[in-house]
Formats: structure tokens, C-alpha cells, sequence
């Protein structure tokens, strides 16, 4: 069953070029058919993880001659909802959005690669497979990047390439010392030999590398540069994809996975991660300030809220974990509606460039009301579902004993508030702006996916006990779990 979400979108990937020429529609319907499809079958695993369980698949249970396998426990399912839910609105987004692009079993094609290789990469049991599925989702993203082929395009996903073989050089260097340390490349393995006689500065070294290498893939400070081109180059849908599940995806799972199931969490990781947390943080949030380009403000956004994330998980404590991971889904959904609502807007009115927009709230109803509570949601106003992951990362923080780090996100908070409303008042409120009278609102299936994602904000935030007992509470203790199991005392911990 496992093996379903690798199989079912890359054998669709294969086929969007051939049925592209069968009927000019029939990419978006099985584009939107096949995220569906994935999202009913993780969902359909919530009930068996969530009563704690573990579902395993083995190559050499079917015959293969390889050594690889397949995990899912709460943390994978986490991030496979995540993927399947973000991934099924931008595919119902594309289908008015990417008319004018064209070619869409191409642009089809790339977008499903790009989710086999998220799903391989949260699912697979060893460093080797995890390598080879984070550069199959990185190359279709690149890809996918510079899809319009416009001169901004091709060099923000040159820029990306450049600075991901950077990341992809440290994290494979760092694999391979761990393989020339032990033979094995597999987590379990790999967990029961850490900390038994190794190389203490070797192992070290490698920590710095994959904390560098997924830190860069993850756009954590100082690693960051490539994302405020990129997020805003790429076509709308690609921007929601990218910020929404990429990046937690190839940088925040895999980082978790690794320093959490083989290392169990050293302390000079936890510190690392909470300090470069806090810069991700403040940093992006002052520079989102100043922005005057919607969607690049997003991508620095996107930076700031990875830093909560990211400082949740450094802490290590249950509720820690638990808000990071809550944090986790919570930006995906309204950070990917923000996106799709830049795009939206850009698409209406023909610029993103907010000191050109003004007004024009009245005249797209829809985009200004699903922006609005994207607003709220990731300023953390109640009762949207920002509010509640935010408040469980401050509570963790304070009882950890990180009070000043609480105050941090507590004032982040409130300047993400400060520049998301100069953002709404320049685009949406006040005086129409010269040139904006015949705008109107976007086609449906634009809208809809923006309308589906604000309700869904508004619905985790008012049904917050369920969605944290069935989707969050698995993931934490799984992560729990291996700090327990892992954890050893060769970095003070």
C-alpha cells in the first residue's frame, strides 16, 4: 500500500504528456483525480496510526532484489497529508491559472514528479533513498520554477540549482562518512550503532553538514538566499507548493528525521536549531517589512515562520514538538492560500507591486476576504489556526525556561500582524488606483481553491482538539520516541 504513493504519481507523470494530446482537459482533471486520490488514502490511514501503530513495507517482500524499504508512522503521515491536501487545491487552482502558460501535461508531469519524490522522501527508512528522492522532487522543482521561461524565471531557478547543489554536496558528503563509519545507511541501524565507540568529531561534522545542507533546503537563516527569488518567480501554484510542503519537506522532515531517529537530538543540535530558529524568525519578519512586492514579502514571511518551526523542534520537549508540528500544517494551509491569493491578485489586476494596487478589495470580494484570513491566520489571530500552534511553541518555550526566546516570537507575532496589514491596506483598501476600474474577480476554480484553504484555516483553528489528538499527537510521540530510544550523551545529552 505504501508503495501507492510513489507509484500512483509517478505512473501519472509518465502519462500527462500523452493524454495532453488526447483532450486539451484532461491533464487538470487527472491532475486533480490522482491528488485526491492520495489524500483519501493517507486519510484513510488516520485511524490505524493514530491508534499507534506503524505500517512497514520491505523490497524483499515482493521479490525485488533491493534493499530499501518503506515506513509510515505519525510523523510521515503528518507531512503526506500535508503534501496531498496543499498539492490537490494548487491543482484546482491550475486549472484556470495556468491557461495562459500552456503546455500543461509538461507543467502536469513536473508537478507530479515533484510529489512522488516528497512522498518517497517522507516515507523511505535509509539515507540513500532519502538523497535519491529529495533530488527527484528537487529537480522537478527547479524545473518547474522557471516554467514561464521569462528572463526572471530561469535566473531565480538558476540561482536555486546553484545554491541546492551546495546542499546536496554537504548532505551527501555527510551520508557518506556515516556509511564509511558503519556500512549501513539505514536509520534503525544506524540509531543502534551512534554513540558506540565512533568518531565523536566526525560525527560532529557530519551534524554541521546536514544541519547546513536541510538547513538550506528549509531557507533557515543564514541558508535563505535563494528563496526570496524563487517563491516569486514561480508561477502562482508552484510559489503555494514550494512554501507550503517543499521546503518543510526536503528541509524541516528530513533534518527532524535524521537528527531525531539516528542521533537523538544532541544538545549542541537543540542550540543550534533554537538560535538559527530565532534568526529565521526576526530576520525574515524585518525584511518582509519592507517589501513592496506581494509575493517576494510572502517568501520572507515564509523564512520567518520557518524559524517557529524550527525552534519547536529544537526545543525537544513533547509540547515543543507539538507546536512545531501543528506550526508545521497550520503554515502550509494558509501560507500556500496567501500565495494563491498573490497570484490571484497579480492575475486580476496585472502587477504584484503593492504601491500600483489600492482598492480593489471591492472589486475581487473573494481574493480580499480569503487574504484577510490568511492574515489573521498566520499573525496568530484567534480563532484562526495559527493562534494555536503559535501559543503551544510560546507555552513549550517558557516552561523550558526560554523566556527571552518567548518573548521573540511573541513580538515576531505581532510585527508579522504590523506588515501583513500594510499589505492589505495597500492592495485592498482605500482609494482604487489609476487604471484598476475593470478588473474583476478570478475565474471559479481559482477561487475556490483560495475559499477551500481560508475555511480550512478557520476550521483546524475552531476544531483544534480533534486535529491535534488524530494528526499531531501521532507525529509527536513518534518523535518523542526517538529521542528516548536515541538520545546519547557523546554531545551532553
Amino acid at each position: 500500500m505504501l508503495l501507492l504513493f510513489i507509484v500512483i504519481p509517478l505512473a501519472m507523470a509518465a502519462l500527462m504528456p500523452l493524454v495532453s494530446r488526447l483532450w486539451k482537459g484532461l491533464p487538470d482533471i487527472l491532475g486533480v483525480a490522482t491528488m485526491a486520490a492520495m489524500l483519501a488514502l493517507s486519510l484513510s490511514q488516520i485511524r490505524l496510526i493514530s491508534a499507534g501503530h506503524r505500517i512497514l513495507w520491505d523490497a524483499a517482500a515482493i521479490g525485488l532484489p533491493l534493499k530499501a524499504g518503506l515506513m509510515l508512522d505519525g510523523f510521515s503521515l503528518l507531512l503526506l497529508i500535508t503534501i496531498s491536501l496543499i498539492s490537490l487545491f494548487a491543482c484546482i487552482y491550475s486549472i484556470n491559472y495556468m491557461e495562459h502558460y500552456g503546455a500543461k501535461g509538461s507543467y502536469y508531469a513536473l508537478f507530479l514528479l515533484m510529489v512522488a519524490g516528497m512522498n518517497g522522501l517522507v516515507l523511505t527508512v535509509d539515507l540513500f533513498n532519502m538523497y535519491v528522492f529529495l533530488e527527484v522532487a528537487a529537480v522537478a522543482s527547479y524545473a518547474l520554477v522557471a516554467f514561464g521561461q521569462k528572463h526572471d524565471e530561469v535566473e531565480a531557478a538558476f540561482k536555486y540549482l546553484m545554491l541546492s547543489v551546495v546542499a546536496t554536496t554537504g548532505i551527501l558528503l555527510a551520508m557518506s562518512f556515516i556509511y564509511l563509519m558503519t556500512g549501513t545507511m539505514n536509520f534503525k541501524e544506524l540509531a543502534s550503532m551512534v554513540g558506540t565507540g565512533m568518531n565523536v568529531k566526525l560525527i560532529g561534522l557530519c551534524l554541521a553538514l546536514f544541519l547546513m545542507g536541510f538547513g538550506l533546503k528549509a531557507a533557515m537563516v543564514p541558508f535563505h538566499a535563494w528563496l526570496p527569488d524563487a517563491h516569486p518567480s514561480a508561477p502562482a501554484p508552484i510559489s503555494a507548493m514550494l512554501s507550503g510542503v517543499l521546503i518543510k519537506v526536503s528541509g524541516i522532515y528530513a533534518l527532524t528525521r535524521v537528527v531525531y531517529d539516528i542521533f537523538g537530538l544532541p544538545a549542541s543540535v537543540s542550540q543550534a536549531m533554537i538560535w538559527l530558529g530565532v534568526a529565521s524568525m526576526v530576520i525574515g519578519a524585518v525584511i518582509a517589512l519592507g517589501q513592496n512586492d506581494f509575493k517576494r514579502m510572502l517568501a520572507y514571511s515564509s523564512i520567518s515562520q520557518i524559524g517557529y518551526i524550527v525552534v519547536g523542534l529544537g526545543l525537544g520537549t513533547p509540547l515543543g514538538i507539538m507546536g512545531a508540528l501543528f506550526h508545521l500544517f497550520n503554515h502550509a494551509t494558509f501560507k500556500s492560500l496567501l500565495f494563491l491569493d498573490a497570484g490571484a491578485t497579480e492575475y486580476a489586476t496585472g502587477t504584484r507591486d503593492l504601491s500600483k494596487l489600492g482598492g480593489v478589495g471591492h472589486k475581487l470580494p473573494i481574493t480580499s476576504l480569503t487574504t484577510t484570513i490568511g492574515t489573521f491566520s498566520i499573525a496568530g489571530i484567534p480563532p484562526f489556526n495559527g493562534f494555536w500552534s503559535k501559543l503551544l511553541i510560546i507555552v513549550a518555550l517558557v516552561e523550558a525556561n526560554h523566556v527571552g526566546v518567548a518573548a521573540i516570537a511573541i513580538g515576531t507575532s505581532i510585527l508579522t500582524l504590523w506588515y501583513f496589514l500594510l499589505m492589505q491596506r495597500k492592495a485592498f483598501f482605500g482609494k482604487l488606483a489609476v487604471g484598476l476600474e475593470k478588473v474583476k474577480e478570478v475565474p471559479f476554480y481559482m477561487a475556490l481553491a483560495t475559499f477551500c484553504l481560508a475555511t480550512l484555516c478557520l476550521l483546524v483553528g475552531l476544531f483544534y482538539p480533534w486535529v491535534t489528538a488524530k494528526l499531531i499527537q501521532p507525529g509527536m510521540t513518534a518523535l518523542s520516541n526517538a529521542i528516548g530510544a536515541n538520545g546519547f550523551s557523546m554531545f551532553g545529552q
